[in-house]
């Protein structure tokens, strides 16, 4: 009775070079070139190396680590144009701010010099007004007076991006106090 066994199986075939235990080149396909002998044929060619077909694996729908490079620089790309942004903007309001500011506290004044001469008629106190207006960076707009009360507009011009917008406005009223 000849029975196949254990013992009778076949082993790996050799090598092209007659190695025990390696596959032959031939049968599992071209393997790499090694020290300049093509399709690694040459006297120390090993196993054959996977190619990188063979290795890499589809992509996949959730996305791998593969399609997340660079994605940290296009965050910090991102987040410093957003800062720089606001940087401009917080700057932008500032400057109008300070004009307006700038208006209040000239109209104040003007209002103020004007009151000091309202017994003297509106020609006089709207000239005490203009006066200290002509001294600072606002102008004048308009100077009403009506019984012992007078009113100031003035304007300033902002510096920056809020010029684009116009002059800051600001109106005060000045006269003598009456008792309720």
């Amino acid at each position: 009775m000849n029975r196949p066994g254990p013992a009778h199986r076949r082993r790996p075939s050799a090598s092209a070079h007659g190695s025990p235990g390696l596959p032959r080149a031939d049968a599992d396909g071209p393997g790499p070139a090694v020290f300049g002998h093509p399709a690694g044929r040459g006297p120390t060619a090993g196993p054959r190396a996977p190619t990188v077909e063979e290795t890499t694996e589809p992509p996949s729908a959730c996305g791998g680590p593969g399609e997340e490079r660079g994605s940290a620089t296009i965050l910090a790309v991102g987040v410093m144009a957003a800062l720089v942004l606001f940087a401009g903007v917080f700057a932008a309001v500032g400057q109008a701010g300070a004009a307006r500011h700038r208006a209040q506290g000239a109209a104040d004044a003007a209002a103020l010099a004007g009151a000091v001469r309202i017994l003297l008629g509106e020609a006089a106190a709207c000239e005490a007004a203009s006066e200290l207006i002509a001294a600072g960076e606002t102008v004048l707009e308009r100077c009403e007076v009506k019984d012992l009360e007078i009113t100031v507009h003035v304007t300033a011009e902002p510096v920056g991006i809020p010029a684009m917008f116009g002059p800051a406005r600001a109106v005060s009223r000045a006269g003598p106090v009456m008792a309720r």
